[in-house]
């Protein structure tokens, strides 16, 4: 099957017309395109789509760009079509034919897998959860063929770490799972700064979303007792605990985590600005607005906003979104449950949707409960 047929059949499986698909793409890649190039150009197969054009298409068409760039099983793939949503058969032929190649050469090495983990760091604080997850499904089922080894090892929890963040702590089962199974990649690794950092990691994110309040504390507590040593991980874990704290109305321990908190910061705050496995001050900020909009105590919520903000790069619209939602939740707490909401739904629409995140839509879900 020719790409141009792909794009049809992908396109008429959702039910759009080539204007729909035209401003789709628009939208997602803030480049405009036609309903007359994608007909005379693409779907009559004069040509491929440019590689800025098949990133975009393997967002708003939810496949994964191995699909686009070979001729893997496209009919199977068309023929996974349900509805609106596109399931490509991932762990069958997608992956046993798209990535034979790459496995007979044992994958790509330790030191290849470190650096694509700073990559996914950086994409991940500017990108949809939905296109990182496709990426990291593809990776994760490459690196669970190669982890002979601990450096191997902590690279795939930090992976498994990003993977379970795709997925809404809500949903009960597939977020925990993964941070479990994260765990015991990173307790492989023998590598103590790795054990911790995914604990703390699990829990900051738990924590922050309000879901699995025990599963959070349990991560926690576990980061906690395996080091004493300043760390980021460590700092996760503390954040995690003083949210599920603030969570449970226990007031006194939420601002005794606080402080320990901003003091461990001092010690192992992080100079890189733009990564998931960082926790610059801006970001600190973050956690400490939550928390205090959380605890009712607005005068430390509009400081940390306010401090968070003055530092927070511009190439990371969503984190200055969740500060705009605080506002939110504040006004909620202080009674004005209707200008509460309002506020934080029209700083959610001012995001445009690809940038949206689970965990901005769930914070949504707690200020309007």
């Amino acid at each position: 099957m020719k790409t141009g047929e792909l794009i049809r059949e992908l396109r008429n499986a959702r039910g759009w017309s080539q204007a729909r698909l035209a401003d789709e793409l628009t939208k997602v890649s803030g480049a405009n395109i036609t309903r007359e190039y994608i007909s005379r150009r693409w779907e009559s197969g004069k040509c491929k789509p440019s590689a800025f054009w098949l990133r975009h298409l393997v967002t708003v068409l939810d496949v994964p760009l191995a699909v686009w760039e070979s001729e893997v099983n496209r009919r199977q793939l068309l023929a996974s079509v349900a509805a609106t949503t596109i399931a490509p058969v991932v762990a069958n032929d997608l992956l046993a034919e798209g990535f034979a190649a790459r496995l007979a050469g044992r994958g790509p090495s330790v030191d290849s897998w470190e650096n694509r983990l700073v990559g996914y760091g950086a994409d991940y604080m500017s990108m949809g959860a939905a296109e990182i997850q496709r990426r990291l499904a593809v990776d994760l089922a490459v690196i669970q063929q190669q982890c002979d080894q601990p450096r191997m090892w902590a690279a795939a929890a930090k992976l498994m770490t990003l993977y379970a963040k795709t997925f809404p702590g809500s949903d009960g089962t597939k977020a925990v799972t993964w941070y479990q199974m994260a765990t015991d990649a990173a307790d492989a690794s023998g590598d103590v700064t790795t054990r911790v950092w995914v604990r703390g990691r699990a829990a900051i994110a738990l924590g922050y979303e309000g879901a699995a309040l025990p599963v959070a504390d349990r991560f926690a507590d576990e980061a906690l007792a395996i080091s004493e040593r300043p760390s980021l991980g460590r700092l996760n874990a503390i954040y995690g605990k003083a949210h599920t704290a603030a969570l449970r109305g226990d007031v006194s321990t939420a601002r005794a985590l606080d402080l320990e908190g901003r003091r461990m910061f001092d010690q192992a705050g992080s100079d890189e600005q733009t990564s998931d496995y960082a926790v610059p001050w801006w970001r600190l900020g973050v956690f400490r607005s939550l928390l205090a909009a959380r605890l009712g105590d607005e005068a430390s919520a509009v400081d940390a906003q306010d401090s968070s903000r003055r530092e927070l790069p511009a190439t990371l619209p969503r984190f200055a979104t969740h500060l705009e939602m605080h506002r939110g939740l504040m006004l909620v707490r202080a009674g004005d449950r209707d200008g509460g909401i309002a506020y934080a739904q029209a700083a959610l629409d001012a995001l445009p949707p690809e940038k949206h995140s689970l965990t901005l839509r769930m914070l949504m879900q707690e200020i309007t409960a």
